[in-house]
């Protein structure tokens, strides 16, 4: 995690919550010449464009007052969709039960793409059942990306 990305998570993610949201996910890039902020929140209610606006216009006040970022940016935030990251402990128990995309850096077993049913998380290894129903068990620290995968009719 970048130096600048970690201490906005630090400045953003109390307010976050206060309002009764998530913050599932920021994204700090350079677009051509632009610098983006992306803040991706969620709720057990799913997320409104005036849920993104609510937190942006309260979020925005103690990033122009802390300037934790050296120059201009455009400052997102949005849901972070149907396929959304499971980055925390929580998210691997929330999201039990559901399809999921696992990438790894290196190969494991000669791949380095996992799909299947979410098992959960015990201790450092996240436990996926495949489509061929075979349980596998990825040490965390090897996984680059864990993603909710969408079947059409979940919610």
């Amino acid at each position: 995690m970048s130096k600048i990305v970690s201490a906005v998570q630090s400045l953003v993610e109390p307010i976050i919550e206060a309002m009764g949201y998530e913050l599932v996910d920021i994204e700090y890039c350079r677009e051509g010449r632009r610098y983006f902020l992306r803040l991706y929140i969620d709720s057990p209610a799913g997320i409104s464009l005036d849920d993104c606006e609510r937190v942006s216009r309260a979020v925005e006040v103690e990033l122009d007052r802390e300037d934790p970022i050296p120059h201009s940016y455009y400052l997102e935030v949005s849901s972070p969709g149907v396929e959304r990251p499971l980055k925390k402990d929580a998210d691997f128990e929330r999201f039990r039960g559901r399809k999921v995309t696992l990438r790894t850096y290196a190969p494991v077993e000669g791949r380095r793409r996992f799909e299947g049913q979410l098992l959960g998380l015990e201790g450092e290894r996240i436990h996926i059942l495949t489509p061929a129903g075979e349980e596998l068990s990825i040490p965390r620290r090897d996984i680059s990306s864990a993603r909710l995968k969408y079947e059409p009719g979940e919610e």
